[in-house]
């Protein structure tokens, strides 16, 4: 009998040193790391498809924390931008036609709480979320089906391709306004009725509800990209739409490293040696070593693939994009076995 005690005991210290812990008080989770602590409830959120991979949690924010954020950016809308296939820069476009700005991280206490909350119901990092987009669709805006990894390399750059997005719905909205996935798997299988507009019929939906939360992920578990995730906001009908957006990379967001001048081209046909294959044949020159900053680094970050010498931090990145989210995935997973086996051990010493 005494062993079954002990294992019990060492299963509740693991999970106790876990990175993010988890104290459980009725239906709600308290989640801890660090000094800081979020409260969030498990049993409010739903999972609506897995090609993508979407769930939808009720009542993420409350009425005054929905209101709280409009009040916050109601003053400093911009016309809504979107990002440049090929350049990365921002561009306006009429698949975009919505308003929007911001809002700094953690600007106040109610919005550090918030992201706290998305980071602990996400078990992604707080530093690798980009600011909170708040988002103004009036009668007849819209966002045209698009995604939200990049195709450019300048995006990329920093952080790495969005993992998941977190829409916040922060008003109720009288008809349309849907958020639609038009490649999911479920689309037809999903019934609707008179009450969904005609763009919300082209795929699986989701209604607009005040304080409602939808998470889904942009990337598959082996981090390639998903095109199940492609997602649209249809046209307001009725009313007027609000929503938070939250977008959160597979590496941090915030501590960018910046380019040193061991990452920059010395010389101005760098980039056509690099092509020609410079880098693996005449690696001392163009790459250099740990005690020489070679004369092509910035370039051969593309085209490297002999040489051991990556210390330009873009010829890094993709590896660490690939691990980071490998880590992220393991320890999420950890966390949920950890979880799971306390609960089947708990459950046998009960019969005992």
């Amino acid at each position: 009998m005494e062993y079954q005690y002990f294992l019990g005991f060492f299963l509740l210290l693991l999970i106790n040193f876990t990175l993010v812990s988890a104290e459980i008080n009725g239906s709600v989770l308290k989640m801890r790391g660090g000094t800081s602590s979020v409260q969030f409830d498990p049993t409010s959120v739903t999972q609506l498809s897995w090609r993508p991979r979407a769930f939808i949690y009720k009542g993420f924010l409350s009425s005054e924390e929905s209101d709280h954020l409009i009040f916050r950016a109601k003053d400093k809308l911009e016309k809504s931008m979107v990002a440049d296939d090929v350049s990365g820069q921002s561009i306006e476009s009429e698949v975009r036609t919505s308003s929007g700005m911001f809002l700094e991280k953690a600007l106040d206490e109610v919005v550090a709480d918030i992201e706290a909350r998305i980071a602990a119901w996400t078990f992604l990092p707080v530093e690798n979320g980009e600011a909170l987009q708040i988002l103004h669709y009036q009668h007849g805006q819209k966002y045209e089906p698009h995604f939200d990894y990049f195709y450019d390399k300048v995006n990329l750059e920093r952080g790495g391709h969005r993992i998941a997005t977190v829409l916040m719905y922060l008003s109720d909205v009288e008809s349309g306004g849907e958020t639609v996935f038009p490649n999911s798997e479920g689309k037809l299988t999903q019934p609707k009725d008179d009450s969904w507009s005609h763009c919300a019929k082209t795929g699986y939906a989701v209604k607009p509800r005040k304080g409602d939360a939808l998470l889904f992920f942009n990337l598959h578990p082996d981090t390639t990209t998903d095109p199940k995730s492609l997602h649209g906001s249809c046209p307001v009908i009725k009313g007027e739409k609000w929503s938070a957006t939250k977008w959160i990379h597979v590496q941090s967001f915030d501590n960018m490293e910046s380019q040193t001048e061991d990452c920059v081209d010395k010389n101005g046909n760098c980039l056509f040696w690099a092509k020609a294959g410079e880098c693996e044949k005449n690696p001392a020159y163009m790459v250099g070593s740990e005690e020489f900053s070679g004369y092509c680094r910035k370039s051969c970050k593309f085209y490297q693939a002999s040489s051991g010498i990556k210390s330009c931090r873009s010829i890094r990145s993709h590896y660490q994009r690939t691990i980071g989210y490998n880590e992220i995935i393991i320890l999420s997973m950890a966390c949920i076995g950890n979880l799971a086996i306390l609960w089947y051990v708990s459950c046998y010493l009960a019969k005992l």
